[in-house]
């Protein structure tokens, strides 16, 4: 989530193939897939022709947007804290990285069940900034992986944070809201002890 998505529809796998003869507009860079359907209405099926037509018109407001980035970067932090738990050196890292997969897996299952009850379709993999994080700490082992892990866990809280605290904020979904105020608590959790970390590493 380190950049803010200007505009961002998905449609789930399941319309891709049969939306894909009336798709005028189609870009595809990494993860990031946007496709507007510009004729809906000639997609024979009339309950997907309902989906796309809701999620085309729910990609348009912030609250989809914010969902999608939630999504992302959670799903990002858990391939990240599975990573710390198998390459940090330092034992409180490798702690850490569990935690973000425990706490990251449970309030990724919370935004999916609210998606889905919202009629918004999340990103299947992290979006495309999220897996450049992925794809730089890969490349880490060490100590520089835990440097660099730890560095990387700070910035991405605290950008989280402004995000989260905006959804508070903005939203326009009371359960989206809600949501996101109540994640804010274990995200500053995350930052305190992130920072307590880096401390001890100076």
């Amino acid at each position: 989530m380190k950049k803010k998505l200007k505009f961002l529809t998905i449609i789930a796998a399941l319309c891709l193939q049969a939306c894909s003869t009336h798709t005028e507009n189609s870009n595809k860079t990494g993860n990031d897939t946007i496709i507007i359907v510009k004729n809906a209405a000639a997609i024979k099926d009339t309950s997907l022709t309902d989906t796309v037509q809701k999620l085309i018109v729910a990609a348009e407001s912030g609250d989809t947007q914010f969902a999608v980035e939630a999504a992302s970067g959670g799903m990002a932090e858990i391939v990240l804290g599975k990573m710390a738990q198998q390459k940090a050196v330092d034992r409180r890292v490798r702690n850490f990285g569990a935690l973000m997969v425990k706490d990251h897996e449970k309030t990724n299952d919370k935004l999916a069940a609210l998606a889905k009850a919202k009629n918004i379709l999340l990103p299947f993999n992290p979006l495309a900034a999220d897996q450049k994080s992925i794809d730089d700490l890969k490349k880490k082992s060490g100590k520089d992986f835990d440097k660099a892990y730890v560095e990387n866990m700070i910035e991405d809280h605290q950008n989280d944070i402004k995000v989260f605290e905006n959804a508070v904020k903005n939203c326009q979904d009371p359960d989206l809201k809600a949501f996101a105020k109540k994640s804010l608590r274990t995200l500053r959790n995350h930052l305190d002890a992130i920072n307590t970390i880096y401390d001890g590493m100076q």
